[in-house]
């Protein structure tokens, strides 16, 4: 949860790089007025176009605007001893000691169920288990990758991979993008030696969402195009595994336009995405579905939900959320996703009763997601601010620590 709200950090972060308001919105093309009503938090929250402009402005991450990370605990604890056992994980001691063959009695199915049962974790925002348990599963997969075996090595590197992308992930959700990367280049050179051809665009994928992260929104957008090009004419993309991987990087794509303003390309990017998405079903089943990219009828309506949120279209938003029925399969990251953006719809349209419904039922379904959102506690700051408070926000406004 947040500690400081988006007006105060703005004044702040601007005070610091010594700019005045008039010389933030030259910088950063973001109206004065807005600017103002942020800082004198009569506006608690903005769309992500204008958050990312005023990072860019500040020259900063977009995290460090936002406030803590959405896994930060709430006792601000960032560099505690599971993070630090995971980043000496990450990151080895220079001529440390050389990995070693598993034992005779070592399951490579095991560990694959691990790491598929650590991602279902991660989406189910249970970060400290996570956490606990990175270290052992890149330390087993490491010690995979020195097998004589050679189809056994090949595993155990695309094991070292998704070990270290979900690293990167949780890096990411601590606020350390920088360490995010050095987990993911590892995780790509571990894909080079994989058996696996879909492990390097997945990878990509996570390096242009933690790009996004720290604002840098044309390479995010590069990359993931470049890496579903090179899918779409190796051929990897006829396969529902390989579908999905290919959606995910057009959607990431999409999402880094539209921040970037680019509202004509993004819609053409979530067309193409959405025609794509109906034929997942019909395509050869995959492997696990907890080990690739989300993408599905569902994930494309629910990105475009978000999208029209981003365009200042709640209208259009609401729209499409209505009567939505998600599959059973949908992380309940993305149900979050769905619900706050939904929430934030009812906001922008003056629906505080609708924005409070919704998210009580978020609260329901999904409230360790709720806390680690940022967006959540902008909802409630700004529902708060309200002269008339619907029934059951102030509930709301303590579970997310906006008032005592």
């Amino acid at each position: 949860m947040t500690t400081e709200d988006l007006g105060k950090t703005l004044r702040r972060l601007r005070r610091l790089a010594g700019l005045t308001q008039e010389e933030l919105s030259e910088r950063s093309n973001v109206s004065v007025d807005v600017i103002r009503q942020l800082e004198q938090r009569r506006k608690h929250s903005a769309r992500l176009p204008t958050l990312h402009a005023l990072a860019n402005g500040l020259g900063v991450e977009l995290t460090t605007l936002l406030g803590d990370p959405p896994a930060v605990s709430s006792k601000g604890e960032t560099d505690g001893p599971k993070f630090v056992a995971m980043r000496r994980a990450i990151m080895p001691a220079l001529w440390g000691p050389e990995p070693q063959p598993p034992a005779s009695d070592f399951s490579m199915d095991s560990l694959r169920e691990q790491i598929a049962e650590g991602w279902t974790r991660y989406h189910a925002a249970e970060f400290d288990s996570v956490m606990d348990a990175l270290p052992s599963l890149i330390g087993d997969a490491r010690s995979v990758t020195a097998s004589a075996d050679k189809e056994q090595q090949g595993e155990g590197f695309a094991a070292l991979g998704k070990a270290l992308q979900l690293a990167g992930h949780v890096a990411v959700r601590m606020g350390k993008t920088d360490l995010a990367l050095i987990s993911l280049e590892r995780a790509i050179d571990a894909a080079a030696q994989s058996s696996n051809p879909l492990l390097l665009p997945m990878l990509v994928n996570s390096t242009a969402w933690t790009y996004q992260g720290q604002g840098r929104l044309d390479d995010a957008l590069a990359i993931a195009l470049r890496a579903a090009d090179d899918m779409k004419s190796a051929g990897n993309a006829e396969t529902a595994d390989g579908l999905k991987v290919w959606g995910g990087l057009t959607m990431s794509a999409a999402t880094s336009a539209a921040r970037s303003g680019d509202y004509d390309r993004a819609a053409d990017l979530m067309e193409r995405a959405e025609k794509e998405a109906a034929r997942v079903s019909k395509l050869p089943e995959g492997g696990d579905s907890r080990m690739v990219s989300v993408f599905s009828p569902s994930s494309v309506r629910i990105e475009r939900v978000r999208l029209a949120v981003q365009y200042g279209h709640p209208e259009d938003a609401l729209a499409l959320a209505k009567g939505m029925r998600l599959r059973k399969d949908t992380p309940p990251s993305w149900r979050t996703w769905l619900l706050l953006d939904v929430a934030r719809a009812h906001t922008d349209t003056g629906d505080a009763a609708g924005a409070v419904k919704t998210l009580e039922s978020l609260r329901k379904v999904a409230p360790t997601w709720m806390q680690h959102h940022t967006l959540a506690v902008a909802i409630v700051r700004d529902l708060w601010s309200l002269p008339n408070h619907p029934p059951g926000l102030r509930s709301l406004a303590e579970f997310l620590g906006v008032v005592s």
